[in-house]
């Protein structure tokens, strides 16, 4: 059966919950209605070992990795991978791989970072070509590529299903859909924050960007934006950076921004919901009041 993504997912990391306490909040997301889990891979849990046990333990949840370091595993192995999952949660399982950045390739995983569209290009035909000698799927779950700008969007829309972008605004979402054509895939993730006092949202919102804002990849695409050096000094965001990147208010409020990427062309929303004390993990109240079968 064809994967279907839906409008409405979330993305989370789920590296401080035990395997029982993630597959109780897969459980739950699909209980209200949500479409699709999302999970990272950083330093962490394995994101694949970590969706075959909730594709077990949930029974409609899509499960998509957001994204899968392509530095991680050789392609013959991410095929090995894609293949395996296909079969286990059919129509269930989206894999999303990406590049990742310098620093965390160079420095954290000692591997040569590349140039991130010939390096992508490059995986992706040796993976197409990579021997797999197992009984194959019934049908390829899909495959799309975190993407952020022109050259990375095209090729999502060329070779892939399409784009999982991080780090935008609904603008971003509009520049990314004149790029990728009207069949592609666009998801982008969204962070929401359900807070309505400025100054605590803004401080929840700076501390949840400051490790992407150190990252030349998320500089360059947020320059593009509009946005300037100043909006990011010393990793800190400014008001506007941080309204622009993180929807904070009251339930309208945050309804209102995930609107705004669907008019601007999105496929698919992929809410992070921010807790309002900054801690670790999602804020079950947001989940609660945006849920789609709420």
């Amino acid at each position: 059966m064809p994967t279907e993504i839906g409008r409405l997912g979330v993305w989370t990391a789920l590296d401080a919950n035990t395997p029982e306490e993630s597959a109780e909040f897969a459980r739950r997301l699909e209980a209200w209605g949500y479409s699709t889990l999302w999970i990272p891979e950083a330093v962490g849990i394995d994101p694949f070992c970590t969706l075959a046990y909730l594709a077990a333990r949930t029974e409609r949840l899509v499960l998509a990795t957001g994204i899968a370091n392509i530095y991680a595993r050789d392609p013959m192995t991410l095929k090995a991978i894609h293949k395996t999952m296909s079969a286990l949660a059919p129509g269930r399982f989206v894999l999303g791989i990406g590049v990742s950045h310098a620093h965390l390739v160079d420095r954290i995983r000692g591997h040569e970072y590349k140039k991130p569209v010939p390096a992508m290009r490059d995986f992706l035909d040796t993976m197409e070509k990579a021997l797999f000698m197992a009984r194959e799927p019934e049908e390829d779950a899909p495959i799309v590529l975190a993407a952020l700008r022109p050259l990375m969007l095209k090729l999502s829309a060329t070779r892939t299903r399409g784009a999982h972008t991080y780090l935008v605004n609904p603008e971003h979402t509009r520049r990314a859909r004149e790029r990728m054509g009207p069949d592609a895939w666009l998801c982008p993730e969204q962070k929401v924050l359900l807070e309505t006092d400025p100054e605590k949202a803004r401080a929840v919102a700076r501390q949840a960007m400051k490790v992407y804002l150190r990252a030349p990849n998320y500089q360059n695409n947020l320059r593009e934006l509009g946005f300037e050096d100043s909006d990011w000094e010393g990793a800190e965001a400014s008001d506007r950076l941080a309204d622009a990147i993180v929807a904070w208010g009251d339930e309208a409020a945050l309804r209102e921004r995930i609107q705004a990427h669907h008019d601007a062309g999105a496929t698919h929303v992929c809410i992070q919901p921010l807790r309002p004390d900054g801690g670790l993990g999602a804020d079950l109240d947001a989940l609660a009041a945006l849920a789609p079968g709420a």
